[in-house]
């Protein structure tokens, strides 16, 4: 063989070999994403094994406050039921603020605050709220590097291919910051 043929078979070999590698690339980086998510769903079983008990310790000390309850229990079915980022990120949230109404309800209860099987349970939904923080985080971080492949020259020819779809970011709803009012003339 001349040498243009062995130029052509080297370049064809170093194709394929491109192709697969960022092939891989892309596997390597979805996979990781999913890794990420199932982390997040890990601390999100572990948050909704929290609730009811929590709920149960308040509901000891404030049996009248059912409304609260009810919204902290359907708060719950929500997020265990969501599917897919989207709808588990709203439904996250949602749980969120029904938690946050649960322990302002709790602040109105100071033999409650003193209990030590709600200062646990406190204390391990703060633990898990962290833990749900920094999987999220990791997830988001993993999704960021799968998109950018997807979106960049020429891991995009290869991703377009293969059928590789861009993944969602799993997102804390944003809450809006107001000031915080001080009343000096309170105390």
């Amino acid at each position: 063989m001349d040498l243009l043929a062995w130029a052509v078979i080297a370049l064809i070999v170093m194709l394929i070999a491109g192709l697969v590698t960022l092939y891989n690339r892309l596997v390597r980086l979805r996979n990781g994403s999913e890794e990420g998510w199932a982390q997040i769903e890990q601390q999100l079983k572990r948050r909704y094994d929290l609730v009811p008990n929590l709920v149960a310790t308040v509901k000891g000390y404030a049996a009248h406050e059912r409304d609260t309850f009810e919204v902290v229990t359907r708060a719950r079915a929500e997020a265990v039921n969501a599917s897919g980022v989207e709808d588990q990120a709203r439904a996250e949230n949602v749980l969120s603020v029904a938690l946050e109404r649960l322990f302002a309800l709790a602040q109105d209860y100071p033999r409650l605050q003193a209990d030590d099987n709600f200062l646990a349970l406190q204390e391990e939904m703060s633990e898990t709220e962290g833990r749900i923080g920094f999987a999220r985080q990791y997830y988001n971080e993993r999704v960021l590097g799968y998109d950018n492949a997807l979106g960049t020259f020429p891991s995009n020819l290869v991703a377009g291919a293969f059928g590789f779809k861009p993944k969602s970011f799993f997102g804390a709803e944003a809450e809006p910051r107001t000031p915080v009012a001080v009343d000096f003339e309170a105390s």
